[in-house]
This record gives structure tokens, C-alpha cells and sequence, in this order.
């Protein structure tokens, strides 16, 4: 049996620092205009809300939002795999990489739109889901 607590999306930005609210926000916004119908899973366990072609994160989540004390990470399931031009992804993990966001500015970067793309086309592609 999981541990795993489950909740909602504003659970998880009340869980956010204060000053860092509105970037989760944008976020989501963010996701939600290349994915309309993503399948939001919000792990309170995990701090964190996962979107994907459906609700496993693992296999098919394709990014998440985790909120830290001092920043936010986007983070990507497969973002090894990922092409990265600007150099946004973060991390050594076989496949998991994410992209530490300070500024709610931040969230507006053309770059990290297109990562979010790719992202979600690499695991629609990957499950046969065109």
C-alpha cells in the first residue's frame, strides 16, 4: 500500500514560499497551452505536481513542478534525451533533468516553452499516442 498523499494544484502553490506563487502558476498556464487535456497528478508526498499523457509518472509523465525554498524546478522524466540549445537542463540522473526557475519572468522564456513541447510530443510519440 502507497504512502503517497495526493491533492490538488492549489495545495501544492499553498505549499509554495510566497514569494515564489506566481511561478507554478505560470507554469501550469504554460503546460496548459501546449496540452489542454494533461493529466495533472499532485503528489503533496512528493511536493510535487506531475503532467503527462496519463497518470504515471514515471512512464507517462513528461514534465513536473517542484517548488524549493528559494526557486522552482521544472523538471523533465526524459530530459537526458531532450536537445537543450540554450542550455536550460539541469542535472547527472540517467534521465530526469529539470530547470531552476527564481523569477516568474522566467517562466516566459521561448526556450523553456519548447522544452515543454518536446518534452510532451517525446512521450506521446514514445507511447504511440500521435
Amino acid at each position: 500500500m502507497s504512502n503517497t498523499k495526493f491533492g490538488t494544484f492549489e495545495d501544492l502553490v499553498e505549499m509554495t514560499p510566497e514569494h515564489l506563487r506566481a511561478i507554478p502558476i505560470r507554469l501550469k498556464e504554460t503546460i496548459l497551452k501546449i496540452d489542454p487535456n494533461t493529466c495533472e497528478v499532485v503528489r503533496l508526498g512528493d511536493r510535487a505536481a506531475t503532467f503527462g499523457v496519463g497518470p504515471k509518472k514515471m512512464s507517462e509523465g513528461y514534465c513536473y513542478i517542484m517548488p524549493h525554498a528559494k526557486w522552482v524546478n521544472l523538471g523533465f522524466y526524459k530530459g537526458a534525451d531532450l536537445a537543450d540549445p540554450e542550455h536550460l537542463l539541469e542535472g547527472s540522473g540517467a534521465k530526469l533533468r529539470h530547470v531552476k526557475i527564481h523569477l516568474r519572468e522566467q517562466c516566459d522564456n521561448q526556450a523553456l516553452f519548447d522544452l515543454i513541447k518536446a518534452a510532451y510530443y517525446e512521450r506521446k510519440m514514445a507511447l504511440g499516442l500521435n
